[in-house]
């Protein structure tokens, strides 16, 4: 599992619930709807690098 880097975020307070309502409608927390949207624009912008595959071999 990645290990996860916590950090403070200001955000807007009508940004918060435009995000708190999208997470509600997709079951996730605000949190992990935020890492969702910041994954999603770094893969479409090709930021993100991909995770090595692991041989299921092990």
């Amino acid at each position: 599992m990645a290990k996860k880097k916590a950090f403070p975020l200001r955000v807007n307070a009508d940004i918060w619930e435009a995000m708190r309502r999208w997470s509600d409608d997709e079951l996730r927390s605000v949190n992990a709807q935020i890492e969702y949207v910041l994954r999603d624009a770094l893969r479409k912008a090709g930021r993100l690098r991909r995770a090595k595959k692991q041989d299921p071999k092990g």
